[in-house]
This record gives structure tokens, sequence and C-alpha cells, in this order.
């Protein structure tokens, strides 16, 4: 039997270079469906695939993450597709307007803190957050409560007698314990939703484990490292073309140094596709699956301890059920 295998923001970057490579790898094994907000460029995706992996099996599912609706409808498409749900990557995400601080950059530039002001883009980046039509803080819905609500709405199909699911969260290494506050889930009062919103679904992870490995589902964290994706061209849009090149040159610099910079979305997904061939019980909850790339460009990935406590996870996790009953209530949708 055929795996089932859904991909939140696949139609490019990381989402789409994991799918490139999981087909590349077990294309006759899998069903493969992709979870986009835009269907144009996710049949363009779809498109591309099949050019490259002919005989594969792609699917496309219309979700919107920041939107509760469109997740909800989705996941009713989901179970009405598929008796069982084998990997949900959960891979979309945002960065909404993010700011460069160019004091902050060349202050840092010069100091013994560069290379990992250049991995995690701490201290540089300042984020303006917005409000999606549900009444939630963009970054969060998007990154997180989305995701959360689609995993709800699926244990039927994840959770199954006999069988394991498993969940790998695209996180981040700019997934930061001091940009997370359960007093301020959404994150409406800082200035760092990205890394709020990253370190919570480390948090979520680990909750999800401690509530489900017993129902044969377990959840697992990677970070990609440095990547040059859409998201990270968004922090300088308005840049010449030559400032680009001459950054890229510093980037694949900085590579002789670290093993976190990547720099292409088929060496981030690294951590995706090994986790895809390991057995999932024997997966260290509470660690991050990093992605890394040696200088001499060989992919491998290692794992690091998070820094989350079964504690703040498990008051997320009651934060978000609170959450998803109130949404219920306003929207009066039917529980599953």
């Amino acid at each position: 039997m055929k795996k089932v295998v859904l991909v939140t923001g696949a139609n490019s970057g990381i989402g789409l270079a994991l799918c490139d490579r999981l087909l590349s790898q077990h294309s006759e094994s899998l069903q493969l469906c992709l979870a986009c907000r835009n269907m144009q460029r996710a049949q363009s995706a779809r498109s591309t695939l099949l050019l490259s992996h002919p005989t594969a099996q792609v699917s496309l599912l219309q979700m919107d993450t920041s939107s509760i609706c469109s997740v909800i409808s989705a996941a009713r498409e989901v179970k009405l597709r598929y008796k069982r749900l084998d990997y949900v990557y959960l891979n979309a995400g945002i960065m909404p307007n993010p700011h460069f601080d160019s004091r902050a950059f060349f202050r840092g530039l010069f100091s013994s803190n560069a290379i990992s002001m250049f991995a995690t883009g701490e201290g540089i980046l300042i984020q303006k957050d917005e409000v999606t039509d549900d009444g939630l803080q963009q970054v969060f819905a998007t990154n997180l409560f989305g995701h959360f609500l689609l995993l709800r709405e699926l244990e039927p199909v994840l959770c199954q007698s006999g069988q394991t699911s498993q969940v790998i969260w695209t996180s981040s290494s700019n997934a930061h314990r001091s940009a997370f506050s359960l007093e301020d889930v959404q994150h409406r009062n800082g200035s760092q939703p990205y890394s709020s919103s990253k370190y919570a679904s480390d948090l979520l992870s680990l909750a999800l484990n401690t509530h489900f490995n017993q129902q044969g589902l377990y959840s697992s964290v990677i970070c990609p490292g440095f990547v040059k994706t859409k998201l990270t061209y968004g922090i300088l849009p308005s840049l010449p073309t030559f400032f680009w090149t001459l950054l890229m040159l510093i980037f694949w610099l900085i590579r002789l140094f670290t093993n976190t910079f990547t720099l292409t979305p088929h060496n981030g997904a690294e951590a995706l596709i090994w986790l895809f061939n390991q057995k999932p019980e024997s997966l260290d909850p509470q660690a991050k699956y990093h992605s890394l790339t040696s200088a001499l460009g060989r992919n491998y990935t290692c794992l690091s301890q998070m820094d989350v406590d079964l504690e703040t996870s498990e008051a997320l996790y009651r934060n978000l059920l609170q959450l998803q009953s109130e949404v219920q209530k306003s929207l009066n949708w039917e529980e599953k």
C-alpha cells in the first residue's frame, strides 16, 4: 500500500524541494498531496514535479493556514480522499513585512556574533505583524494555529490502531524562548512574531508526543539552516542585483566556517528527508534535527536538544485547545 504524504507550503522553496526529493527516492510508493494557498502556483509546482517524475501520484489541496475556514474545509477534503495519513509535513510559514536594521547589521558584522547573526537574523530583523479576518495575529495563525487546527481535525486519519503516523514541523534557528510568552501566545505585543511562532511549534511538537505517542502519532522538528528562499529575498526586496550577488558570495564564504548555511532549498530539505527514513518511535521528542551542509557541499543531519520543557509545552497545548474551543463557538462549526 502506498504511503500518503501531505505537505503544506509545497509550491516553492523547501516544501517543493522536499516533494522533489521524496519522489526521486520513493516515487512508486507514495501518494503525495500538495497543500497550498495559491492554486495557480500549486498547479505549476505539480507540473514541474511530474516533468521529472511522470508516473508519480501528485494531488493538490487548497489550504491557507491563516484562514480557519480554509483549514477546516481542507481537513474535511483530506478525510474524504484518504483513509489514513502516514506523513504530514507542516512547512507553510511566513515572516511578514521584515525590515532590515542596517545599523545593527554593521555593528554585528565585525563582532564575535557575526555568523550567528547571519544564520538566525537575530537582532537585525524587525517584523510588523497583521491581523487576519478571523481576528488572530497573522504569523501565529499561519505558522502555528492553522497547523494545530489541521492536526486536530485530522486525528481520525492520523491516529489509527496498529499503525504509526509522523508529523514533521519546519522550525528555525530563530526559534528563541526569549521571544515567546504564555501570557501573549499570539505575540500581539512583541516585535518577533516569527521567532515566537517557531519556538511555539517546538513546544507543541513536544506536547503532541506527550498526548499522542500511545495512539501511534509521533511529532518531530527540523531546522533547515540558512536557505535562500522567497522569504529571504523578502527581507531586502529593493536592493539592486549586484548587492544580492555580493551578499550571496559572502554567504558562500561563510559556509567555510559554519555548516548551518545550507543555502539551497534542496540542501535545506535534508533533515526532512532523513526523518522520512527513520522509525518515529526511535526519535528523541525533545530534539531538533538540523539540515547541515559542509564546506565541500556534503549534506547531512545532526540533532541538538531543544530549549523546551514539558510544563511549558503542556500549558501551550491547553491554551491552544481553549482557543480552538472559542473559535468553534464564534464560527459555529461542528465538532469532529
